[in-house]
Formats: structure tokens, sequence, C-alpha cells
């Protein structure tokens, strides 16, 4: 048997004193002997004397004249007695030694046994020690919830002694941990996962608590075994982060906030500068005058820029930008770009042309605005760094059987990148010359700003270059819900050759595109007598009018050279509109406006005979107010609410120098006294709303117009919001709010004519 740790008294079958000192960890007691040594001497000896005196009395008996058979029976008797003893002598020996080897082979099991319950004792309170080390709770409950176990971190944190705590709930100690259903884990076991808070003395803590409940196959037993890690640091962490992003939050709404009080704050001032130096322009000035007004709206239109990049790359920033695609046309808004840049390049004697693909779609589904505000900015780059030849914008799709895209090329004859320049121009404030000696100002946002818009758009933007050969940029964006072009005038000039005699070699390039795209020929020449090797075959022939004198002496040496039979167009430029007459008595049938829209000079081409001097018919569709007649356009009555003096006086001189009728209130609530209180036959014809304004403000006077107007069974009046803040969602709520239509500031003196005509035209 195994003693237990501690003193202990040993019983040897005699009288020993008692063990004062105490015993080893632990220590076997021998057992006695089945059979004591003095007894088994005893019974040995017996046999033996028996046998003796059996002997003794046969010899007795023989002596004194017994029969012979008595001493034989007596030495009989005696041998077998003393046969059986040694008989018995050897199954005795037999039994002890067996005795022997099974107690010393319980001797050997038992020290075994004790040998391994001490061993795993020890690896038990070894595993126990590494828990505990660790800082893991382990928690052991049964059925009910009741704990079977817990480890001493487990009783550290709750401050109660370890022995304790077996028979203890969770929830007797404050900490809310449900049992997990039985139902839960019918396929024997459940893992079950939760955060638990617990309460200390320091304040709460948070362990990670990972529960395994088990059901036994065969008993059907349930018990439900937990360790629990602290991810206190954790959660406070978490809990930093929450509220480091519910401060950015706010920082970003004040933010939003703050853009869109300085877009108002600063595009009004500028409305007024911008506006009035168009009105100042329109008035007899000497050329002096002319040249400095000149400067003032150059000025503007570049602080106006630098205010919308600065504004763009704020809301880019606050992550406030949003795509909203909508059927556009790739066509449209190219030639409109190019249009309104056209001046720019003019105004440096370099070439600005647009070729689109015939096989680019009529509408794709985009978002107009960004994919214009990114041609503006490459195309601007392009004109701005181009001192010499020209800029080239191509427009092209490019389709796989995986995907559709359309790609837009904008390429210049301007100083070119160097590799490393390549690399960094996209990023923010970064200039490809960043010296104080750069011959080329800005801030360094427009490229960044139009990365950023494209990707936006599902789409990429590249550059390639050369240092002295020119740049080449390219962005894509998917041609999602394309609707194809009509496609009857692929070779609608199938059989028609066109010469270009033009020294701007870039525009002439893209125009002789448009018409090899649609099947004719197109050869281009900047000398007479270049031109002259054309000759051969040639119908029509268009010429660059900065190479006409007034006489026409130029066309007269072309005909001379072999164009006798062609027909003769110009291609002019904004300001040769004033020799029209001088070339219309010079030969020309017709002109064609730089730069040169791909559909007019379809049009044009394709009409045999053109009238002299017709007008090509723009391809970009005309305004509902072109489309009314005149005469119900003429003297509308206007209402303009404006709170800011210098607008309100831009607004009302430029629909007076139209021709309208004009009244002025500096607030909303008189403009809603204004529209309630006229009659039927005084009625506004459009009202032009500001959106902040004091006593009341745009939004509330619109509501309460339209209340009004809902009340009285009054024909709904056109409100057109005037303001300075650009943001989508502002135009959005204007428009939900009952507002006709938006118009923002500053305010274009031809747009906002167009627009108020507009609304009562549609």
């Amino acid at each position: 048997m195994i003693a237990e740790s501690g003193s202990q008294q040993a019983d040897t079958g005699d009288d020993v004193d008692a063990i004062a000192a105490p015993a080893p960890a632990r220590r076997f007691i021998a057992a006695p002997p089945l059979v004591p040594e003095q007894q088994v001497a005893r019974r040995e000896g017996l046999p033996f004397l028996t046998f003796v005196a059996i002997v003794i009395l046969a010899g007795l008996a023989h002596l004194t004249g017994a029969p012979v058979f008595i001493s034989l029976a007596l030495l009989a008797t005696g041998l077998a007695g003393l046969a059986m003893h040694l008989h018995a002598r050897r199954r005795v020996h037999r039994t002890v030694v067996l005795l022997d080897e099974t107690t010393a082979r319980s001797r050997a099991e038992i020290e075994t046994l004790a040998d391994r319950m001490w061993e795993m004792q020890e690896s038990e309170e070894r595993f126990r020690g590494l828990i505990d080390a660790l800082g893991d709770l382990v928690i052991h409950r049964d059925r009910d919830g009741y704990i079977v176990y817990a480890n001493k971190v487990f009783a550290d944190l709750v401050e109660t002694d370890q022995r304790d705590l077996a028979g203890k709930t969770l929830t007797e100690l404050g900490i809310e941990v449900g049992i997990v259903p039985d139902a839960a884990f019918s396929d024997h076991e459940c893992l079950s996962s939760t955060d638990v808070a617990i309460r200390t003395p320091s304040g709460p803590r948070w362990f990670s608590w990972i529960e395994l409940s088990v059901r036994d196959k065969d008993s059907g037993s349930v018990s439900h075994r937990a360790i629990a890690r602290d991810i206190t640091a954790r959660k406070r962490a978490e809990s930093s982060l929450i509220t480091a992003r519910e401060r950015a939050e706010y920082a970003s709404q004040a933010k939003s906030r703050f853009l869109a009080t300085v877009s108002h704050e600063i595009r009004t001032p500028m409305n007024g500068i911008m506006g009035m130096a168009r009105l100042l322009a329109d008035t007899s000035l000497s050329p002096e005058q002319q040249t400095y007004v000149g400067a003032i709206s150059t000025s503007a239109s570049a602080l106006l820029a630098l205010i919308e990049d600065l504004l763009d790359y704020s809301k880019i920033e606050a992550g406030r930008f949003d795509p909203e695609p909508q059927p556009m046309s790739v066509r449209e808004i190219a030639d409109n770009i190019i249009e309104l840049l056209a001046a720019r390049a003019f105004a440096k004697d370099i070439g600005l042309g647009c070729h689109v693909e015939p096989d680019v779609p009529q509408l794709i589904t985009a978002d107009p605005g960004r994919v214009r505000q990114v041609l503006l900015n490459l195309i601007g780059n392009a004109i701005k760094f181009t001192d010499s030849g020209g800029v080239l914008v191509t427009v092209a799709r490019a389709r796989t059987e995986s995907r559709d895209r359309i790609c837009f090329t904008i390429a210049d004859t301007g100083p070119g990148l160097r590799e490393e320049d390549m690399e960094r121009i996209f990023e923010e404030f970064e200039q490809a010359d960043g010296t104080s000696t750069r011959a080329h100002g800005g801030a360094g946002l427009g490229l960044t700003i139009s990365k950023r818009l494209v990707a936006a758009m599902g789409g990429t933007i590249s550059v390639s270059s050369r240092l002295g050969q020119g740049s080449e940029f390219v962005f894509e964006i998917p041609a999602t819900e394309a609707t194809e072009a009509p496609q009857g005038r692929l070779n609608a000039l199938a059989g028609r050759r066109a010469v270009i005699l033009s020294r701007n070699t870039v525009e002439a390039d893209a125009i002789a595109r448009t018409i090899r795209a649609n099947g004719g020929t197109a050869g281009i020449a900047t000398t007479v007598a270049q031109a002259a090797s054309f000759a051969d075959g040639c119908d029509v022939l268009l010429v660059d009018a900065a190479m006409e004198d007034g006489d026409g002496r130029l066309l007269k040496r072309l005909r001379q050279g072999g164009f006798s039979d062609c027909e003769a167009i110009t291609l002019i430029a904004p300001t040769d509109r004033g020799m029209l007459g001088e070339f219309r008595a010079s030969g020309y049938a017709t002109f064609l406006a730089r730069p040169v829209r791909g559909g007019t000079l379809l049009r044009v081409l394709l009409t045999s005979h053109a009238p002299a001097f017709a007008q090509p018919q723009p391809e970009k569709r005309r305004t509902p107010a072109l489309r009314a007649s005149s005469d119900r356009l003429q003297g509308l009555s206007v209402l303009i609410a404006e709170d800011n003096d210098i607008n309100a006086m831009l607004a009302r001189a430029t629909l007076l120098k139209a021709g309208h009728r004009v009244k002025v209130v500096g607030n909303g609530k008189a403009a809603v006294e204004a529209v309630t209180s006229a009659g039927h036959k005084h009625r506004f014809d459009v009202v032009l709303m500001d959106l902040h304004m004091p006593v009341m403000d745009g939004l509330d006077a619109i509501a309460a117009i339209r209340r009004h107007e809902e009340e009285t069974s009054a024909p709904p009046v056109p409100i057109m919001v005037l303001s300075a803040d650009s943001q989508e969602k502002t135009r959005h709520a204007v428009l939900a709010h009952g507002a006709s239509g938006f118009v923002t500031k500053p305010l274009d003196p031809d747009a906002l004519v167009n627009a108020v005509e507009g609304q009562v035209a549609a």
C-alpha cells in the first residue's frame, strides 16, 4: 500500500517506538511473510521425530519376539509417513516460491503505478502553472453552470479563494456569461465565443471568452470548459479609434461646411468681377481700355480656375466625391471643350484639333461633368505648355472580348517630360518644373485631381513623353451601356478627295483623319507648291484663312495650279468673321469655323454645290430659347431675389440688355410677397432666386411660393436658383424643393440669358 505524505508510524509485527521524524514524500511498507519462520521450522521437525519413533517401535517389536509382519508394518507405516511428509514439503516450498514471486511482482506494479500517478500529478501541476503564467482564465462548469474548477488567475481576478469557487456560478461572481442550451450542441459539442466585461477594483477589464460545450456520447453528461484571454488593451485601442473616427467625421463635416461657405464667399465677388468685366467689354472702349478689361477677365478666369482646383481637391480629400453616371455624348463633350479652349490656342498662335473615330458610341453612361473636368485639365495643360505646333485630341474606342472602353488621347508638341518627371507629376502640388525660374505657374493640382476623378469612374490615366518631342496623355473610361452610332455614314465620303492647305498641321491632320475615317481621301499641304501635287482628282479644297489675302490671290493661284474645278472652302478663326464678305467675293463657296467639328465637316462635304457662304449648321443641339419664337421671348418679366448689390446689378444689366423687364428684391420674404401679390396679368415669367439671403433664404422662399400656387391653383412659375455653391448635393436639394433650374456663379451673361429664356420656351 502507498503511504501518504506526512508523519506516519510503521508496524513491523513487533513493538516499535513511534518515529518522530517526518517521513519522506512517498515510501513503501513491505508486507510481512505469510507463515512465520519459527512456525515453519517447528512444522518441518515434527514429521522427522515421528518417523524415528516408528522405527524404534518396529525394532523393539522385533527384539521382543513379536511377529515379523508387525515390525514390517510399522516400518512401512513410518516410510509412508516420511514420503508423505517429503511430498508435502515440496508442495509447501513451491507455494512459498510462488508467493514470493507474486509479492515481488505486486510490489513492482505498485511502484510503477505510484510513479505514473506521481508523474501525472507533476504534469498537471506544470500545466496549471503554465496556464497561470500565461494569464488566461480557465473555468470548468457543469450542466447547470456551477463551477467545477477554476484556475488561480480567475480566483485572483474575482478575489476569491480558489478552493471556495467550486459550486458557485459566474452570476454570483458578477460575471454575465450564460450557459449554452443543450439543444445547441445536439452533435455532442458547440464552440461559442464572446467578449465579456469583468468588474475589478482597478476598473473594468475585457476578456475574449471562448467556451467548448461537450455532451458525452455514452453517458450524456454535459460540461462547459472555457478559456478567456485579457483583451482590455485592444478594447481601449478600439474605443480610441472610434473616438478618433467620430472626431474625424465631425472635422470632415466641419470642413464640408467650411468649403461650402468659402465657395460662396469667393464666387460671389468673383461673379461681380467677371460679370462686370464682360459688361464693360461690350461698351464703347478705346483700344487701351479694351486691353485692360481683357487683362481683368483673364486674371479673374485664372483665379477662378485655381479656386476650383483647390475646392475640388479638398472635396476629394474629404472623400465626398461620388460620380453621378448618366447618358452622355462623347462627341458633344469633346467638341464643346475644344471650342471652349480654342481662344487660348489661337491667342498663342498654335493649332487645336479634335478627331472622333466613327465607331465611338453615340451615348455612354458616365459622369459628364467629371469627364469634362478631366478634359479641361489635360487639354488646358497641353495648350499652356505648348508654344509652337499644336494640340491634337483623339477619341477612340478600345474594345476586346472582356471590356469596352473609351480612350481619350491628348497629344501636344510642347517641351516634353523627363522620365523622372513622368513618375511624379500626378502627385499633389508637383510640377515638371518646380524651380523658382519656371515659365508656367500653377498649383500643381490639375493632374492630381484628374487622376483621382478618372480612378473614381473606373478608368486609368497615363502619360508618355520624350524630352523636346512633346507629351501624350491618355485616359480611358468604361463604355458602360453604350448606344451605337448610326452605321449608315461610315463610308459617307467614299469617292471624295480633299486637299487641306494650312500651316497649322495639327488642325489639318485632325480634318484629314475625319475625312479618311469616313471613306474619303485627303492630302495636307503647307504651301501652294505642295498643294499642286495633290490637285489631280481633287474635288474639294480647304484653305486656311490665315494664308489668304483680302483680294483672294491665294485661291487664284490655286485655281491656276490645277484646282480649277474644286469647291473651295475657307477655314476661319473667330477673329476672321469680319472678312467673310471678301472671302465670298474671292470665290469661296462656304466656310468652316475653326476648330472644325467633325459632324459639321461631314455635312458640308456631303452637300454638293452649297450656296455661296451658306452658314454651316452646328452639330450641337439648339437651345430651347432658339427654338421658340422671338416674339414670345422678348420682354419677359423677371424677378431677381439677390442680397448682393453687385450681383443683382450684374444680373439686372444683363437681362435689361437682352430686352427683358426686371424687378430686384433683397431677400426671400420680399420675393414671396412679390410673386404671391402679383395678379395674373402682371405675373412674373421667371424668378431668379439666390440661395443665401437674410430674413428668408432661397429654399424657404421657393417652398412658400409652391404652397401658394397649390392653394390658389395657379400655374407654377419657373424659379431658377442662383448659387455660388456648386456642390452636387446642393443642386439636388434645390431641385427637390421645387426649383426649375440651377445657375452657378460666376454668371456668364450669355448663359444667364439663355437659361432664363429656356425656362419660358421649354
